[in-house]
């Protein structure tokens, strides 16, 4: 389109890439970066603008899990705006050149769309939790009450999500 956008709706906009040769869209092949990942950037927004902050995280069947202390500027803004983006990368390895202009980085990486709900059961909470550490562990955990009582467990439900390889 001349002049304009490449996009003409709010999801084509959220959805669109440039470099279609990288695109991933398969969840078979966008979900073992997300597996591999050890850091996912979670961006929203209030009145005052954007903010970011990176977060350990788990995933299962198509959502993010996260914790968190029980106040802070992240919460502030989920309760009043749950709709959030994220950021997922892996597979980290710098190009070299002669040439500065030639160095590069080899990724791969997810970007998403979503709404964040607290999850407030406790056995909900606990399951969350268990997500987390299974992401990093491999393993299973129980929780005392007392343990889950101090933090936030708040879920992303994934609307969309795109793939991005760069070889």
């Amino acid at each position: 389109m001349p002049g304009g956008h490449p996009y003409e709706t709010v999801r084509d906009r959220f959805n669109y890439m440039r470099r279609k040769d990288r695109e991933i869209t398969s969840r078979g092949e966008i979900e073992p970066i997300i597996n591999k990942a050890f850091v996912c950037r979670l961006a929203m927004a209030d009145e005052n603008g954007p903010y970011m902050v990176p977060l350990s995280f788990g995933y299962r069947e198509g959502s993010l899990y996260f914790h968190c202390a029980r106040e802070g500027k992240k919460l502030d803004i989920l309760k009043k705006n749950n709709r959030v983006c994220f950021e997922i990368d892996a597979d980290h390895e710098i190009v070299e050149s002669e040439k500065a202009c030639k160095w590069g980085m080899k990724y791969k990486s997810v970007i998403g769309f979503g709404n964040a709900f607290f999850i407030e059961d406790m056995e909900s909470k606990k399951r969350g939790l268990d997500i987390i550490m299974r992401h990093y562990s491999g393993r299973s955990f129980e929780f005392e009450e007392e343990e889950v009582n101090r933090v936030v467990i708040f879920k992303v439900e994934i609307e969309s999500m795109t793939g991005k390889e760069c070889k």
